[in-house]
């Protein structure tokens, strides 16, 4: 099996597993899976391809869906206070 295909699931093993932490470690561990999913994501894309790096991005924000859910409320925050100017 690929290497990177290996770590990926590895990396998602880990990230389910954080669930299971008491709910102060949760934003913390979000934190350490976003700055080790990043380079892993770019890894597993330029090994296995931009397909299986798609599936990766997408099984990734299943797992870390709070910070995704609060990144796109930001961003929409952003663009609204954009078109009032």
């Amino acid at each position: 099996m690929n290497t990177a295909i290996t770590l990926a699931m590895i990396w998602a093993v880990v990230g389910s597993a954080c669930g299971f932490l008491p709910r102060r470690m949760h934003w913390p561990a979000a934190w350490v899976l976003i700055a080790t999913g990043i380079p892993l994501l770019g890894y597993l894309s330029w090994k296995a391809g931009p397909l299986v790096g798609l599936i990766a991005l997408l099984a990734g924000a299943s797992i870390l869906r709070w910070p995704v859910i609060r990144a796109l409320g930001w961003m929409r925050r952003r663009v609204d206070r954009g078109r009032a100017s």
